[in-house]
């Protein structure tokens, strides 16, 4: 009996964590980007409007970019740099210079795997 319930346990705990896991990435809204980085990060309410407005402004240059290759991810991937570079330029000059080291470690740590795209207006599943 203990073992059965045991293992209903571990069950619904297996089935919760990978439904969050799934949940926690690939965000594509701008404003719920915004405010996942401004719970990361700590910004004012000012600072997450005008990231919201950069993460929108980004993911609809992104949207214009995959149109134009077609979904080609290499063509995609090249295209993309530049776009990101700016992305987070922008959202830097929006941060205080200590949130701007936490900024870039958030980066750093996304960088492989499946990241939440702090620099991007587009989750990492879209592009692909």
């Amino acid at each position: 009996m203990m073992k059965k319930i045991l293992l209903i346990c571990c069950l619904l705990v297996g089935i919760t964590s990978a439904g969050f896991a799934q949940k926690s990435t690939g965000i594509t809204d701008p404003v719920e980007k915004a405010k996942g980085l401004q719970k990361e990060l700590k910004l004012t309410d000012i600072q997450t409007t005008k990231i919201a407005a950069i993460y929108k402004e980004s993911s609809q240059k992104f949207e214009k970019i995959k149109a134009s290759e077609h979904g080609n991810t290499n063509k995609m991937l090249v295209a993309v740099r530049p776009l990101r570079a700016a992305t987070i330029k922008k959202i830097k000059d929006v941060l205080t210079p200590a949130q701007a080291v936490k900024y870039d470690k958030l980066i750093k740590d996304n960088k492989g795997g499946n990241s939440s795209g702090w620099s991007d207006g587009w989750s990492a599943a879209e592009a692909h």
